[in-house]
């Protein structure tokens, strides 16, 4: 199952090149400070669209920073994900970049491995440190990167309850996720979730979720089919889904069995949009952050810490120093679309805050070698 694909080799000269070129225009300004450095982007989750905007976007502002980026994919496989870490510590590695690692075993992982690399610099994007007590950690030095996942949670039951049904009390509700602690997104996707259920706004009929991760959107359209089988029409208002490549699954089972049930979700890539815009689409919004956004984020975020410039990393929301960020969440709607609406195009009818150049982490050098 631990299967791994490297990133094609960043060129050093090619990346230096593309700085010194902003130097000439410039007027001779500093070039990159990280020029040379090699770094990883290392995700413990199956490959999907969206992951691999992230890791497409991370080759990009790496190269433009001077530096080399690989990218490795472990399926979810969390011994395969600490391998490929120790790996690459052990290979010389200047920055790591890492994606969802397992809040059960992270913090004393990432706090062994730095006391073995003190000069490894590591950028953490969904993934929690939690003690053997299941209390919250911080590791000096490594920032925490996360999307606003409560805010997901809120702002497709917002559109549920207030735009799809504004003259019911409580909605009636299936709910597609997986059981707790599976990874740290779902586990903050659950807390605003809850606060909807506690309120009595809705009501959970049921909670589904995939057979095989490894297939999920084949496996949820098998689960979700099975599901449909046992509520009449009419029993179930809406289908509240955690993670995008599920409600692919659950889609195809609703088209199939005619059911028209309004359907929302998590993170976006072009297979949504083109199920959203099918005639009659059942699918109507998701909550997200621009993946490709993600990648360059966590790339600069790296940068900063490689070049000691901690007071750089800030809060997109405060503007001040942190080492915990969370990028705010958009919520993108079926009638927003176009036809010929893409995951290229998207910025020309999504919310201002999706992709924002304002929620970068940035300083001089850096808007000087990437543009902005």
């Amino acid at each position: 199952m631990a299967a791994a694909i490297s990133g094609a080799a960043l060129v050093l000269a090619s990346g230096f090149a593309g700085c010194a070129v902003r130097n000439e225009i410039m007027g001779g300004a500093q070039a990159s400070p990280v020029a040379g450095k090699k770094v990883a982007y290392i995700l413990n989750m199956p490959s999907s669209e969206i992951f691999q905007l992230c890791a497409d976007q991370c080759e990009k502002t790496a190269e433009k920073l001077g530096m080399e980026c690989d990218v490795f994919f472990s399926d979810g496989d969390d011994a395969a994900f600490q391998n490929y870490i120790s790996t690459c510590a052990a290979g010389g590695y200047d920055g790591l970049y890492l994606s969802h690692g397992g809040q059960d075993y992270s913090y004393t992982f990432l706090g062994s491995l730095l006391a073995e690399y003190p000069d490894l610099k590591i950028v953490t994007f969904d993934t929690q440190f939690r003690d053997a007590s299941g209390q919250a950690q911080e590791l000096d030095g490594v920032t925490q990167f996360f999307q606003d996942d409560a805010g997901f949670a809120t702002s497709l039951l917002d559109y549920v309850c207030e735009e799809l049904y504004p003259s019911k009390d409580q909605v009636n509700v299936l709910k597609v996720w997986v059981g707790p602690n599976y990874i740290a997104a779902f586990d903050r996707r659950e807390i605003g979730y809850q606060a909807y259920e506690q309120s009595g706004k809705i009501n959970t009929l049921e909670v589904i979720g995939p057979t095989d991760y490894n297939n999920a959107s084949d496996s949820m359209r098998d689960v979700m089919s099975a599901t449909l089988e046992k509520y009449k029409a009419g029993d179930i208002d809406a289908v509240w889904v955690a993670y995008d490549a599920y409600a692919q699954g659950c889609y195809q089972a609703l088209r199939e069995s005619q059911r028209n049930i309004p359907l929302v979700s998590v993170d976006i890539c072009n297979m949504d949009i083109q199920y959203m815009l099918d005639e009659d689409s059942q699918w109507k919004a998701c909550a997200c952050t621009d993946f490709k956004a993600n990648g360059e984020q966590g790339i600069r975020i790296l940068a900063l810490e490689l070049n000691g410039e901690y007071e750089d990393i800030t809060d997109p929301k405060t503007g001040e120093q942190t080492n915990y960020i969370e990028m705010p969440a958009s919520l993108i709607t079926q009638d927003m679309l176009r036809d010929n609406t893409t995951i290229e195009t998207i910025y020309s009818v999504a919310p201002e805050t999706y992709g924002a150049v304002e929620n970068y982490v940035t300083n001089d050098w850096l808007k000087e070698c990437i543009g902005y």
